[in-house]
């Protein structure tokens, strides 16, 4: 190294017999000799003769501490000058000696004490230097172990230095990191190169810390060795993540940032970003200087403009939105935030201007508002807009004196057609009937979807009823026809319910509502019907909400209960089983069947929890009739639908059967043939795991349906029910019961055993036997009975007669 005065200080090293291993520029521009001169030369050679012997006294301890030598040196060129050496012992991991670090310097004793403070402090020892060190210091063998390092390794690793001398270098760093710390370890040592790295040390208590370490290679002794130095970049790598993140959020930002003089009248520009650039297309040197109004667009936004310019002069902070105008001529919306910047005095000196180019938000913004008033799928108004519409219609009329007419349509088909084509046929459909309905009324009229597959129209200004007729009858021929999809003709039909206004209805809400009710009554009475609003509709619609609320309560107030009718086996004459039928005992109404509240409960959902409650009380039936010794009988019950279609019903079913601890094969659910046609996968599936959990499956209503047998065939099915019209048909007239030896031969030939259901008389009963049916079910043996009354035709063995027996036998109780 080199002091401010210019006195040279150089370094080398001497093996333990004081042969010169190292020779550097340095020592060469100092002594003037080469290295191939002095190298494996004895350093005596140089020596002065007076100091030969001191030196050779130093040389035979081999080791000890580092000692200063006053010498004489002989230059290339023959001339003697003092110098000052200095000997600093190196040592190996094991403690042996290894060579001499010998440093040269201006001569010491008097001429010291007149040297300089620089000079003195660069004949410091480096032992003592290397202490001083903010960072980390360190000398590395090629085997990897340090053989010389300052106390700041010691702290950084809180380790000993006899630790420190034991274990290899790699191990203060995380195995993740190792690799490539050996890396540039390596690369010092094979090329001699000078490296860096970051890298994070590992103290003892497993802490880690980031270091920057930078390293290069030095010759000692004939040996290669590491030296280096390393600095906490904690903090710098802290500081850098958050100088990153801001980067990368002005990066991020789409706002333009804009930032003038605050000069009175013309506030001139001295600053826009990149990003203020990309919006009005100006570059920066563009605009400078200049004032920003020339930018407006003129004859427009005056209030916005007045409103900044008084912020302007107040030096207060604004918020406005306006047109301005780009390089291009292209107008845009400007949203603007104005902030005054006030100096120390607390005087304002500049404003700092964010601009954002809100156009797209705006056209968005009134896209938006045509999206909340009209439907997506179809583009026809949305509820919002119906009402308002309609508010509108009822207004006119009750100035002009002239009528309103609200239709509410419903399409008859529509849950089929998902369930058969799928969502996106369904999806096309409400688009065809939309477009029917639109081309059926007035421009003036208002048609809307509410949801789903009902719509209404809003027929205005009706001059009369009549008038109203028309329109509404070439309306429902427009909706009888079948759409055609993929070639297909669909038929789809609608139920369609009438209020006229003001005869109806005095409000928006009540014409809605008496359309609603209009509707339902002609769902009712077959669909595909036009219905209008009547006082009597109002009381029955009343009666019918009034039955669901009552119903909901019926399974809390044990209001239901099961009647089994007796199915009879007709080789044996013996009960086989039961069918449960269900039973409300109304508090008003008395004892109703089915008919009169399961259709409700399946158009409102109530039959989910009434079905479940069915099957709970069927187990425990089944229970109580096991606990009596009736072991081996048949319970069978309907299931609707609805009940089929919600999610994870067999999962239900079999939990509940499991916890009921019954053999499945005791529990039979009917399925009607028609809901095979509604949506055949989705019924094939669910009684698929069904037919696993081991219960029975019947197909209530056979041929009725018209289903393809090659679906029946692939279902788990033990029994098919003739319907009660083709029993009925057995008669005196027409004894040939063709209908039911069809089903019964069809079953046969599947290998189903056949029910018939509705069996009233003894012929019936005969034919049956005679034509094969296994098993019958009707008032004939017995009408639905309560469980007591069922467990005692069981106790008396009650059944059907054996085959030879007289008819009147099977009356017998």
């Amino acid at each position: 190294m080199r002091t401010q005065n210019g006195i040279s200080h150089v370094a080398f090293l001497i093996g333990p017999t004081g042969k010169i291993t190292t020779w550097n520029a340095a020592c060469r521009r100092m002594l003037g000799y080469p290295k191939e001169q002095v190298l494996l030369r004895p350093l005596a050679a140089i020596l002065g003769e007076a100091a030969r012997e001191p030196y050779q006294q130093r040389l035979r301890q081999l080791g000890g501490d580092a000692q200063r030598l006053d010498v004489e040196l002989i230059h290339a060129d023959g001339s003697v000058a003092p110098y000052q050496l200095i000997l600093v012992p190196q040592f190996r991991k094991s403690g042996q000696f290894s060579y001499y670090s010998v440093i040269v310097g201006p001569a010491g004793g008097e001429a010291a004490a007149e040297m300089s403070e620089p000079e003195r402090i660069g004949r410091t020892p480096l032992r003592e230097m290397v202490d001083f060190l903010t960072g980390t210091f360190y000398v590395i063998n090629q085997q990897g172990h340090m053989v010389m390092w300052n106390h700041r390794v010691e702290q950084a690793t809180q380790m000993a230095p006899q630790e420190l001398a034991a274990i290899h270098a790699l191990q203060l760093f995380n195995q993740e990191q190792r690799a490539l710390v050996a890396d540039k370890i390596a690369e010092v040592f094979l090329h001699d190169g000078e490296v860096v790295v970051e890298a994070d040390l590992r103290s003892r208590d497993g802490r880690t810390t980031p270091y920057l370490f930078s390293g290069s290679r030095m010759s000692s002794g004939g040996q290669f060795y590491l030296c280096g130095m390393g600095l906490d970049i904690s903090e710098m790598r802290r500081q850098g993540e958050q100088l990153r993140l801001r980067e990368r959020a002005l990066h991020a930002s789409s706002n333009g940032i804009v930032i003038t003089r605050c000069a009175g009248k013309d506030n001139m520009v001295e600053y826009v970003n990149l990003a203020f650039e990309r919006i009005t297309g100006y570059a920066a040197a563009e605009v400078l200087g200049r004032d920003m109004r020339f930018m407006a667009v003129q004859g427009v936004d005056e209030a916005e403009r007045d409103k900044l310019r008084a912020a302007v002069n107040e030096r207060s902070e604004v918020n406005v939105i306006f047109r301005n105008l780009r390089k291009n001529g292209e107008v845009f919306w400007n949203n603007l935030k104005v902030t005054p910047v006030l100096d120390e005095k607390g005087r304002a000196n500049h404003f700092i201007g964010v601009l954002d180019d809100v156009t797209a938000s705006i056209h968005r913004t009134t896209h938006l508002e045509h999206a909340l008033n009209h439907d997506t799928l179809t583009g026809l108004a949305s509820r919002n807009l119906l009402w308002d519409r309609l508010e509108q219609a009822l207004h006119v009329a009750q100035r002009n004196k002239s009528l309103v007419a609200a239709v509410l349509v419903d399409l008859d088909n529509f849950k089929n057609v998902n369930d058969s084509f799928g969502h996106d046929a369904g999806d096309e459909v409400l688009r065809v009937v939309a477009r029917r309905l639109q081309g059926s009324v007035r421009e003036s009229d208002t048609v809307a979807r509410l949801g789903g597959d009902e719509f209404v129209l809003v027929l205005d200004n009706q001059p009369s009823l009549r008038f109203t007729l028309r329109m509404i009858e070439r309306l429902r021929q427009d909706m009888a026809k079948p759409v055609v999809l993929d070639g297909r003709e669909i038929d789809i039909g609608a139920s369609m319910g009438v209020s006229i206004f003001p005869h109806d209805a005095a409000t928006a809400v009540e014409m809605i509502q008496a359309a609603d009710v209009a509707m339902y009554h002609a769902k009712a009475a077959g669909r595909n019907d036009v219905h209008f609003f009547s006082a009597e509709m109002k009381a029955t619609t009343e009666a019918k909400h009034k039955l669901e609320a009552s119903l909901r309560n019926a399974v809390e107030k044990g209001e239901l209960f099961l009647a089994l009718q007796p199915r009879v086996c007709l080789r044996s004459g013996r009960i086989v089983g039961a069918e449960a039928l269900l039973r409300w005992r109304h508090p008003e109404q008395g004892v109703l069947l089915p008919a009169a509240f399961i259709p409700d409960a399946e158009e409102n959902g109530l039959i989910i929890p009434v079905g479940e409650w069915v099957f709970c009380t069927v187990c425990r039936v089944m229970q109580d009739l096991r606990a009596r010794g009736f072991d081996n009988l048949v319970m069978s019950m309907n299931v609707s639908f609805r009940e089929l279609n919600q999610t994870n019903y067999a999962r239900m079913i079999g939990d509940k059967l499991s916890q009921s601890q019954l053999p499945p094969g005791l529990i039979e659910l009917e399925v009607k043939e028609s809901y095979l046609l509604r949506n055949p996968a989705m019924v094939k599936e669910v009684l698929a795991e069904l037919g696993k959990l081991g219960l029975k499956l019947a197909i209530d209503e056979f041929g009725a349906g018209m289903s393809s047998l090659s679906h029946l065939r692939a279902l788990p099915v033990s029994h098919i029910k003739i319907p009660k019209p083709f029993i009925q048909s057995i008669n005196e007239q027409r004894p040939d019961g063709m209908l039911a030896k069809t089903m019964i031969g069809i079953g046969h030939n599947m290998n189903i055993d056949v029910i018939a259901e509705g069996v009233e008389t003894s012929g019936q009963m005969h034919f049956l036997r005679q034509n094969d049916c296994d098993e019958i079910q009707g008032n004939f043996f017995s009408e639905p009975v309560c469980q007591q009354a069922f467990e005692q035709l069981l106790s008396e063995g009650a059944g059907a007669p054996p085959p030879g027996a007289r008819p009147d036998s099977a009356l017998a109780r």
